[in-house]
């Protein structure tokens, strides 16, 4: 794959964003019963597949976190909203690398 991410953030970095009460825009990109097995509370659910027909529901100037499973498809989503002209951020290890609390 040819996409180069240049702005990341660890789970752990994101969960302590969370604790701390900050409230970042989260996406998780994953399919539907990978959301419904546990997700970051905060996230808004947009699987990878209806990205681009949903930007709409995304502000382009807003930093937003993109979550997976593993770090591959946020991969892919941030290349996506990236060429878009949106500030996004790849959440590295996916929900594998999760340590914090599931909705």
């Amino acid at each position: 794959m040819g996409f180069k991410i240049d702005k990341e953030i660890s789970a752990q970095e994101l969960w302590e964003r969370l604790k701390r009460g900050e409230k970042p825009v989260i996406v998780d990109v994953r399919e539907p019963a990978e959301w419904d097995g546990g997700h970051i509370e905060a996230a808004k659910h947009i699987p990878l597949g209806e990205l681009l027909e949903r930007t709409g529901e995304l502000d382009p100037k807003q930093e937003t976190i993109l979550v997976c499973r593993s770090g591959n498809r946020s991969g892919l989503a941030y290349e996506m909203l990236k060429e878009k002209g949106f500030k996004v951020v790849n959440m590295t290890g996916g929900m594998n690398a999760w340590n914090g609390d599931l909705a």
